[in-house]
């Protein structure tokens, strides 16, 4: 593609995995649009500013369980309806390198078109008019109607040292001087309705939602079960935590067997979830099967309490994972943020040796006392420019790394370990509640139990208490694999121990030595009034 604007001709032909690719035109749009290279040049024309936006990106995932041609048909009734229908130009495309991960990629236009296929404006300029002191704002269109009706336009005038913003007529009858030809306005004009819209998080909700709709009614005209839904965990009220994203750096570094840290976290986030809706299920049931039995409640209070010892080792887990990243971070920040500075200073001692040695040329030879003065500072700056030069290069060397591009990259990992400590504190916050959760169902099944023979509970529960441990060992060395260390979950049961207020004994145990002790002490007290009688 010709980019008119700089002269540069771009060349996309090494991309691959390009499955499909059409631009959608509404109605009234030029029909030579239809070639994206004329779209795109006639959209960078209509831009004048440097920081305009020029498009709007889409990025849609395409079920797998799907064919190419229901791909396309899916797209073409998605970008009808939702963008062409409204007015918007559509450059579409499907991408499918490895057969595991279709997409598409959607490219909107941002201005609005008018009936005869020119743009429309994003704003127009507006107004700040006054009358009988109350300030309201009008477009260039809107002034006309409200000037017959008394409105005023405010322009700047001096007075006294001051410059202040007021009517013509005020400012005539004060005899003021007028000092800018420009009437006062709003800092950003008024948006352009319909673009104000297409921009709204409103917009973009409805368009998820109808992106949504359109995969579900092609996955069911097709006989395949699956759903998809655009709402985040927390508006559909579930309690699984979402996985990062990857990004095509973290994959390539998987498929060369490098581990990425976030893919790791996303396998990790999988298990805890898989583990935790297994947990769910499990304790649901017995919950809904829990009558007033002995067997049932010392089942169901097994099982949450096998649950609390699971959410304990997560939380320790999580603890240990990010206190290893808050030490390599408390680590190497501080040799990180001494190296931003040190390059900060060569960039600025570099530029000022510069000047001073173009000022030193300029300097005519018969100032002396000028051309000393400055061969002094510039032999200081070079001093300094050195210094810091080795400091750096120390740093480098610190860090295994050749040169500012290898630092880069450090930096670039600080930055995905910072991502990665946040989403363990989102986790941690996530399986305490869990856990609260869990006792507070330990604490129910407590109260349903008050009536019982505490005894007959207490053995019932620790007779099938040592296989719900071992269950709770065997789910967390499925979920953690190699990472699943024995010490922390003797560490949990612990914790758990004493959350419910356990001793190291049974109950049943510590009540028959109780009685057991009541009964030597009666007998022994009826000897001592024996021999005192």
């Amino acid at each position: 593609m010709y980019n008119d604007y700089d002269g540069v001709q771009h060349d996309y032909t090494r991309k691959q995995g390009l499955v499909w690719q059409q631009v959608f035109l509404p109605d009234m749009a030029p029909t030579e649009w239809s070639d994206r290279e004329v779209l795109w040049n006639a959209v960078e024309e209509a831009e004048k500013t440097k920081d305009s936006r020029l498009a709007r990106e889409f990025v849609v995932a395409l079920p797998v369980e799907l064919g190419r041609g229901e791909w396309i048909a899916m797209l073409t009734d998605f970008i009808q309806a939702n963008f062409a229908a409204k007015g918007m130009c559509a450059d579409a495309c499907i991408h499918d390198t490895d057969g595991h991960n279709p997409h598409a990629h959607i490219m909107l236009t941002v201005r609005p078109l008018k009936e005869n296929g020119t743009w429309q404006q994003k704003t127009e300029k507006e107004y700040l008019c006054v009358q009988g002191g109350e300030e309201r704002g009008f477009t260039a269109t809107e002034f006309k109607s409200a000037q017959v009706e008394g409105w005023e336009k405010q322009y700047q005038y001096r007075d006294g040292k001051k410059k202040v913003y007021m009517a013509p007529s005020a400012a005539e009858a004060q005899g003021l001087e007028r000092v800018s030809k420009y009437p006062k306005s709003t800092k950003y004009g008024r948006q352009n309705p319909v673009t104000a819209r297409w921009s709204s998080e409103e917009q973009l909700v409805l368009w998820r939602a109808a992106w949504a709709d359109t995969v579900n009614r092609c996955l069911e005209r097709s006989g395949h079960a699956e759903r998809v839904d655009h709402r985040s965990h927390a508006e559909r009220g579930l309690d699984e935590q979402p996985t990062i994203h990857e990004g095509v750096v973290a994959r390539a570094l998987e498929k060369k067997g490098i581990i990425s840290d976030r893919c790791e976290l996303n396998r990790q986030i999988k298990a805890d979830n898989a583990l935790l809706r297994e947990l769910k299920s499990l304790v649901k049931k017995l919950m809904d099967a829990v009558k007033n039995t002995v067997p049932a409640i010392a089942e169901a209070m097994e099982t949450v309490r096998q649950k609390m010892i699971i959410f304990r080792y997560q939380l320790l887990h999580i603890g240990t994972g990010k206190r290893q990243i808050t030490d390599t971070l408390h680590a190497v920040q501080p040799d990180i943020k001494r190296y931003e500075d040190i390059v900060k200073q060569l960039k600025a001692k570099i530029k000022k040796r510069r000047t001073l040695l173009e000022e030193k040329k300029n300097t005519p030879a018969i100032q002396v006392f000028r051309h000393r003065e400055l061969a002094q500072k510039i032999t200081g700056l070079t001093e300094d420019i050195e210094e810091l030069k080795n400091e750096k290069a120390l740093l480098l060397n610190q860090f295994n790394c050749a040169d500012d591009h290898g630092m880069d990259k450090i930096k670039q990992h600080i930055a995905s370990m910072e991502s990665s400590l946040e989403t363990l504190n989102q986790q941690e916050e996530k399986y305490a509640a869990e856990l609260d959760a869990a006792l507070m169902q330990y604490t129910e099944l407590q109260q349903q139990a008050a009536d019982m023979d505490a005894m007959e509970l207490d053995a019932a529960r620790h007779a099938i208490r040592p296989d719900k441990e071992r269950e709770a060992a065997q789910q967390l060395q499925a979920a953690y694999g190699k990472k699943f260390d024995s010490g922390t979950l003797a560490q949990s049961r612990k914790d758990v121990a004493a959350m419910l207020d356990e001793s190291t004994e049974p109950v049943s145990i510590r009540r028959t030595l109780q009685q057991l002790q009541g009964q030597q002490n009666g007998q022994s007290h009826k000897k001592e009034h024996s021999q005192e009688r």
